[in-house]
């Protein structure tokens, strides 16, 4: 040790700087799973790297023959010094505790090494496409997500869920299991490529839906490969693309030598002039009007912001909407909540409102085709106040960049008059919505019977994950209690997306019990995984709807093609469950069977997997998806410019 006590005699007031910064930082910034023996950890690594760098005497062999010289790693976590420990390491500093996956020849090796880590529980899925759709739905309720596969035929089967998971701004780090580092730069044509010396077409394909894109298939700079697509991931919200040599998982390399380097992500923080300049903008804007709204959008995840949304909402005394792909982002609780707008499809009496403001304040929002009901929201940009995650845009005036959403609405919560012009108008004019006529004795089931059913199981300890269809606006009705999740896939409405983001959400969140509600058309898509919901010991209650057909494309256009195969959807997941596990069926077609499934399924079988298959009429729509679909129709079929 006397050369390193000698050298750091030396350097004692440098490293003791260090130090204290890194204690200032820790208690001032958002921290990744950073206790203070990582901290001590990390200023140690910081220190010992200046010394290296000052004493050309010194070099990284002399300082692994002195190993009492840096902190010893966490108990239970002995480094085997090579990638794979380092990127299973990494994976639960940032909070993964489930990693989804495909086994294939090019990752085995990898699996290995994540197998080996104790805090990591690996989730065989049954196929590709599933396993990135259950990262998606784990990212929903952790903030990060993971899944690998192999190469190629692994990941272009997982590219749609990881498009969706772009779209809708979520973290999903997915591993791909590459070809062996001595094949890169030779002419050699591998199995699982489409029969060229090229390994690119992977790569190509996932760089438009990918925020960072690496193909490690070297150890001298796979360290830091990794921890980039990480902390690029995670900065920006959006997946990361990882491709790993399927030969170097297992080799020790000295830059895996040690417990990975914990790191955080500094915060980002607003331009404070830009800030203060938007701020004062929109509070004499908004300070002006007569009856001003708040709508909240699907961004406020990714801005981190909902606390803040609250803050401002409160000291407004403006009423409160949801974008629909905003639902569950807003508590359905709060005094202010007037609904859904979704403009011709909103909750009752919420788009009138909010189309009769002379002010709205837009936060976090995603205008398409299907938000915008064919692009046919009465709202006037002169009267809008839009609020992005880093933008703030002024009706047809100033735009501020570098102004983060959290901070705006924090500040500008302090510079509002309170006005509840808007929301008392509300109240005023609100009725309740009526319930579903008296039914007849064995009369089949109707779906608004079916969803009446459903609201009366909500609590706080479930979230409702609606699948793309008619479940869209059937959900949209359901009130949230306080604590209750919702999900849904609007930006991209992949069909049969829900399966495996049931699987994922349901792992992620134990303490919660999420209720799917999923269309037949959709199930077929997708249902081999309910497979692994069995194995993995989950309690989800799945409603399938059979109504024989993809209803939400009758609604857009009717033809031969919406019309699907009829399966025995209980007796197939019966046939799955094959006596393992924890799984419990049933079928409906009345009201009085419906109660009964709901009861057993809250009750005595409330510790198991529960699929109620509900038989429904092909034309038992509610009136929203009748309103959208036509609307949509006309937005599709609009006729070419003249040129």
């Amino acid at each position: 040790m006397r050369w390193l006590d000698e050298t750091f005699q030396t350097k004692n007031h440098t490293c003791q700087n260090l130090y204290n910064h890194a204690h200032s930082t820790h208690q001032k910034q958002q921290t990744l799973s950073l206790p203070s023996w990582k901290l001590l950890t990390l200023t140690s690594y910081f220190c010992i790297a200046f010394v290296l760098s000052s004493n050309s005497q010194t070099n990284l062999a002399q300082l692994m023959a002195h190993p009492s010289s840096a902190p010893a790693p966490a108990p239970g976590h002995a480094c085997s010094g090579t990638l794979g420990n380092h990127l299973a390491r990494r994976l639960v500093e940032i909070g993964v505790r489930d990693v989804f996956s495909v086994p294939g020849d090019f990752n085995l090796t990898l699996l290995d090494h994540l197998v080996d880590e104790p805090e990591l529980n690996l989730i065989g899925c049954c196929n590709e496409l599933n396993a990135g759709y259950a990262a998606d739905g784990y990212a929903r309720a952790k903030g990060v997500g993971a899944c690998v596969v192999t190469f190629t035929v692994g990941g272009l089967s997982v590219l749609n869920a990881i498009a969706g998971a772009y779209s809708e701004n979520l973290p999903v780090i997915c591993i791909v299991g590459g070809p062996n580092s001595n094949d890169y730069g030779t002419s050699r044509i591998l199995h699982h490529t489409i029969g060229l010396p090229d390994f690119t077409q992977e790569l190509s394909c996932f760089q438009t839906v990918t925020c960072v894109q690496v193909v490690v298939n070297n150890l001298g700079d796979a360290h830091e490969q990794i921890d980039t697509a990480i902390s690029t991931a995670l900065k920006e919200s959006k997946p990361a693309y990882i491709s790993i040599s399927c030969n170097l998982s297992g080799i020790p390399h000295p830059t895996f030598s040690r417990e990975p380097v914990p790191f955080y992500l500094a915060p980002k923080v607003s331009n404070y002039l830009g800030l203060e300049a938007a701020v004062e903008a929109t509070a004499e804007f908004l300070n002006k009007a007569v009856k001003p709204v708040i709508i909240g959008g699907p961004k406020l995840r990714v801005a981190k912001a909902q606390k803040a949304f609250m803050e401002f909402a409160d000291a407004s005394g403006y009423p409160v909407a949801v974008m629909p792909s905003g639902k569950g982002l807003v508590p359905e609780h709060h005094p202010h909540f007037i609904g859904t707008y979704w403009g011709a499809v909103s909750t009752s009496f919420c788009s009138e409102i909010v189309e009769s403001a002379d002010a709205y304040v837009f936060v976090g929002p995603i205008f398409n085709d299907y938000s915008s009901v064919g692009y046919s929201l009465l709202i006037k940009k002169e009267k809008t106040i839009m609020v992005d995650p880093n933008r703030v845009t002024i009706g047809n005036g100033p735009s501020l960049g570098w102004v983060f959403m959290a901070d705006f609405l924090s500040a500008l919560a302090k510079k509002l008059k309170k006005n509840s012009t808007a929301l008392d108008n509300y109240r005023r004019i609100f009725v309740p919505s009526g319930m579903p006529l008296m039914r007849e004795k064995d009369e089949p089931l109707r779906v608004n019977v079916l969803f009446k059913h459903i609201q009366n199981m909500l609590g706080g300890d479930n979230t409702v994950i609606a699948e793309t269809g008619d479940s869209w606006f059937n959900c949209q009705k359901l009130r949230l209690p306080e604590n209750c999740g919702y999900e849904f896939q609007m930006q991209y409405g992949s069909i049969g997306w829900s399966v495996g983001a049931t699987l994922g959400y349901a792992q992620a969140a134990r303490d919660k019990r999420v209720i799917a509600c999923i269309g037949d058309g959709s199930f077929q898509v997708t249902a081999q995984d309910i497979s692994t919901m069995i194995r993995c010991g989950q309690r989800t209650i799945i409603f399938l709807i059979n109504n024989g057909g993809y209803t939400i494309e009758v609604e857009i256009h009717d033809g031969p093609y919406n019309v699907i195969k009829n399966w025995d959807y209980t007796g197939l997941v019966d046939a799955i469950h094959n006596g393992e596990g924890k799984c419990w069926t049933a079928k409906v077609r009345t009201e009085d069977e419906l109660t009964a499934a709901i009861a057993a399924a809250t009750g005595e079988q409330k510790d198991s997997l529960c699929f109620i298959e509900i038989f429904s009429h092909k034309d038992d729509t509610s009136k929203e998806l009748l309103e959208w679909g036509s609307r949509v129709s006309a937005a599709n079929s609009r006729p070419p410019n003249p040129q």
